[in-house]
């Protein structure tokens, strides 16, 4: 139980709290029985010897195992989802005799469909395995991405966005739960960044890559921005075959681990108060406790904040650029350095923040940055001004992401909870991409200042969620420390009415655990 308590970002109890919570722990032994001599019943797989695993090369095991792969279909993923923005400067409205305002319906369709079915997908993702689910939506976008290179009219175009974005919508919150079913809250947020900085790379990799496909227009009677979709599309086709057979499974079940090391990581998330790592059965009380959770809102907000700059960035940065005097190839290749230097923002933000906590102001901060970015976009006449404040822009947008995500993931205990919570959170924010698509429009060229000024709105929502989402998650854990949130334990402290009224009675420490998640009196917030 100490070691529960040190994983926490916050200060631990006193030495009297202390005593009593390995009391309590002491009297959850006696209270469970025993399954052998010195054999604690608590811990997973309590038969199993695990001192020949070590800790360290394991962990390195489960990050060549599993972050690459799913990093590069993360990149596939914002690759399909905004090279439009690539194709429309090679012609695309033209070809499909569509106006600017029927080019940003277009971008909106994706982002309904996209957030409708993020939640299920989650619930599904947990139910099934993920090597068969994520691949099966995989596939199934690619050939939606290869035949939006087909389409000959505006109605098509809308048809295949719809598509797309009801077989990728489950990719980004899946992968995100799903690797925080396998790291420690302190491990999670690096891992969460180097996968998300697949966006930022297929941002710099886009504009080559859509630079380099323009040199095919003509071949087969397909104008270059046809092309950009077909090969992109039949790349993800190819990489979601292949997802079947390397996309691994949950931690109980994982293929690739001995039956010695699935047990040292399910050890550990429960020794970092994941309480549920060990398996969960569905319960609709679960679903609830999310919707019901004030977290929950509070973290829509916040990644609201930080989402919806992110999309309108990504899809009109090549357009931005355009517009201050740069034809379309050299705008394209102008949005690889200002990626690439927010790529590696992300993962150096992503190492500090898992090694020293305070992502509330890890978040602060780098939305300010994000905001002076703006307002230099706002106030500038000048091409090499404005191309400066894009780099602002990009390294306050880009690390916010899975900072947030993170944070959120590392507040929430209780597995289909925190499959749910995040799939909201997740989905709140990308059904802002309906309103980002839509700012930038075609008479407020070249400078786009109205859309400048909405997205620095979404930058503010993003500062005040952070700061009273830290201060809220703060006032609790010194309640907690203060033993207002103490549960009753039978046999420890059956007198303490007023407690059991207020905060519940249990037949073990252990049952409270699993009945309560992250409001056990136990469970220290990440700040």
């Amino acid at each position: 139980m100490a070691s529960e308590l040190k994983s926490s970002s916050s200060s631990t109890s006193g030495t009297v709290e202390k005593a009593r919570i390995e009391r309590i722990d002491n009297v959850d032994a006696d209270v469970e029985g025993s399954v052998g001599p010195g054999i604690n019943p608590q811990v997973y797989n309590a038969h199993i010897d695990t001192s020949g695993v070590d800790e360290k090369k394991l962990l390195r095991k489960l990050d060549w195992w599993l972050v690459p792969w799913l990093s590069f279909l993360y990149l596939l993923s914002f690759l399909d989802r905004t090279s439009i923005g690539n194709a429309k400067l090679y012609g695309m409205e033209a070809d499909l005799h569509i106006t600017d305002n029927q080019y940003n319906i277009a971008l909106t369709i994706f982002f309904f469909s996209y957030s409708i079915f993020e939640v299920p997908s989650n619930v599904f993702l947990k139910r099934l395995r993920p090597s068969i689910w994520l691949s099966f939506l995989m596939l199934l976008w690619g050939v939606m991405m290869t035949v939006q290179g087909l389409v000959h009219n505006y109605g098509g175009l809308l048809g295949m966005r719809w598509m797309l974005g009801l077989f990728e919508a489950g990719l980004f919150p899946g992968v995100n739960y799903y690797l925080s079913c396998w790291y420690k809250r302190s491990e999670f947020g690096l891992r969460a960044a180097v996968f998300f900085s697949a966006a930022t790379v297929s941002g710099a990799f886009g504009g080559l890559l859509a630079a380099a496909i323009s040199n095919m227009g003509g071949i087969g009677g397909k104008p270059a921005w046809a092309w950009i979709f077909i090969l992109e599309g039949l790349a993800t086709v190819l990489a979601g075959a292949a997802s079947f057979f390397i996309i691994q499974d949950f931690p109980d079940t994982a293929k690739f681990l001995t039956e010695e090391e699935r047990t040292v990581v399910i050890r550990r998330l429960q020794e970092d108060d994941q309480f549920s790592a060990a398996g969960e059965h569905l319960k609709m009380k679960y679903i609830w406790q999310s919707l019901l959770d004030w977290k929950t809102w509070i973290c829509m907000l916040l990644y609201m904040g930080s989402d919806g700059p992110l999309y309108a960035f990504s899809l009109f940065l090549p357009s931005i650029i355009n517009q201050v005097r740069f034809t379309a190839t050299p705008a394209n290749l102008l949005t690889v350095p200002v990626y690439t230097l927010a790529c590696i923002v992300t993962c150096v933000v992503g190492f500090y923040a898992d090694r020293y906590g305070q992502r509330g102001i890890i978040n602060i901060v780098f939305s300010c940055i994000g905001a002076a970015g703006y307002i230099i976009l706002i106030a500038s006449r000048n091409a090499a001004l404005s191309y400066v404040g894009v780099y602002l822009a990009a390294c306050g947008i880009y690390p916010n992401i899975p900072n947030t995500i993170a944070w959120v993931s590392n507040n929430v205990e209780g597995s289909y909870k925190r499959s749910v919570t995040l799939a909201m959170v997740i989905s709140f924010g990308n059904i802002n991409g309906a309103v980002s698509s839509n700012v930038y429009r075609g008479r407020d060229k070249p400078w786009y200042t109205l859309g400048h000024g909405i997205v620095l709105m979404y930058i503010g929502i993003a500062i005040i969620s952070a700061a009273a989402y830290r201060w809220l998650l703060k006032r609790e854990n010194d309640r907690r420390e203060r033993g207002e949130r103490d549960e009753v334990i039978v046999g420890v402290n059956d007198d303490r009415k007023d407690l059991e009224t207020k905060n519940g009675k249990f037949e073990s420490m252990a049952e409270a655990k699993r009945e309560k998640g992250d409001a056990w009196s136990g469970y220290r917030y990440t700040l």
